[in-house]
């Protein structure tokens, strides 16, 4: 029975079919050693000298509000390492700390997007994007990318979903699911189409960190035209194993920061003191452990991909992040009855597709968040798997 306070939700409010997700978890839940494979979660722990940090502000009684913007010493610190890493130019002032990427996000929409406003999204795609955009009353546009591209953004298929409604164009390199890297040359179309057709752009740069040789990060908010017209958005979630501190930031003109200040309050007031502590830390601290991980990542990704191949599987080359976005429509199945049977009889979690914004029924995102030998153990169970699927 419906209730009356569901019977009266707003409009905006739009329902993401968790069913898939919540059953997969049910189900692994009552089996033994499952090996997880689809969750966005590192699974090394934060570097000791962060946690330390963290410990250290309690001590301190560090534990009052901070302006809506954050510590200054932390966005002081933000500015200066987004010079020394990307070239991008900014000051404190140009800085808002959030609660995570995702409230970055929410505020973009909130600042930016009025009713009926067209947000162009590459796709596959992170879909709180989708939901944020929702909320705020726009219109997500899905721009395709694919796998005998490596998924890569095409511009020519930006440009032919940009209408007089077109706002804002959402830029994810690397890209999460597929973990494609954007090539400058690419870039520097995408900004020439910004620039032409007067649209805004949010650079989501979370992984920024986490890129492959020989692949190369450009910031667009670097080039001629751009930084005026672009909101890069960045974190420590990833880059730092901090999902759960809670910790990214939004970097803008100046202009635009300021009338961003209250809604930021009345969402949330500020990110929490102690973890700005620790990002401060992770900015200015040892970068060891932070470089030990991608490399950890890099060999994975690399014993990985072989080992699917060798199943038949295909996926996109991923330049970045880490994850390798996996077709495996050789197996005769769709990727959602794959992802379910692959759990209960080989007990290795994957997620389709389909959560993260595409209906074709033939991807799976596989997470490298696992140590090595557990990934070797998956990929032989993935392989025997496919082996008895096909018998069949």
């Amino acid at each position: 029975m419906t209730t009356k306070i569901a019977e009266k939700t707003a409009l905006r409010i739009t329902e993401e079919d968790g069913s898939y997700r919540t059953k997969m978890m049910k189900i692994a839940a009552g089996l033994d050693d499952v090996i997880a494979m689809g969750r966005g979660d590192p699974d090394f722990h934060t570097p000791k000298h962060i946690a330390e940090a963290a410990k250290k502000a309690i001590d301190d009684n560090q534990h009052h509000y901070t302006g809506p913007t954050g510590l200054p010493q932390l966005r002081e610190a933000i500015a200066k390492n987004l010079k020394a890493e990307y070239g991008l130019e900014y000051t404190a002032d140009e800085i808002i700390v959030t609660a995570g990427v995702q409230e970055s996000i929410m505020l973009c929409m909130l600042g930016l997007i009025s009713e009926g406003d067209e947000v162009l999204i590459t796709s596959p795609r992170f879909t709180t994007y989708d939901t944020a955009v929702h909320l705020v009353g726009g219109v997500p546009i899905p721009v395709p990318t694919h796998e005998k591209d490596n998924f890569a953004l095409d511009p020519a298929e930006i440009e032919k979903r940009i209408t007089k409604k077109t706002k804002l164009f959402v830029l994810c390199s690397p890209n999460n699911p597929t973990g494609a890297v954007t090539p400058p040359d690419v870039i520097r179309k995408i900004a020439d189409l910004c620039v032409k057709h007067d649209i805004l752009l949010i650079a989501d740069e979370i992984y920024a960190k986490l890129i492959y040789a020989p692949n190369k990060h450009l910031s667009i908010a670097t080039l001629p035209g751009m930084k005026e017209r672009t909101i890069t958005l960045n974190g420590f979630s990833k880059t730092y194993a901090m999902t759960g501190w809670r910790v990214g930031y939004m970097a803008a003109p100046a202009d635009f920061v300021e009338k961003l200040v209250e809604p930021r309050h009345t969402l949330s007031i500020n990110t929490c003191t102690v973890s700005q502590f620790a990002a401060l830390a992770a900015l200015t601290g040892p970068q060891d452990e932070m470089e030990a991980m991608t490399d950890a990542y890099a060999e994975r990704r690399d014993f990985l991909m072989p080992a699917l191949t060798e199943m038949g599987l295909s996926y996109g080359h991923p330049g970045g992040a880490f994850y390798i976005y996996t077709n495996v429509s050789s197996t005769g199945m769709g990727a959602a009855e794959f992802c379910e049977r692959l759990l209960r009889e080989a007990r290795v979690l994957l997620m389709p597709g389909a959560l993260f914004g595409d209906d074709t029924d033939v991807y799976t995102r596989i997470s490298l968040l696992q140590p090595l030998d557990r990934i070797m153990e998956a990929a032989e169970r993935m392989k025997t798997f496919i082996v008895k699927i096909k018998e069949t």
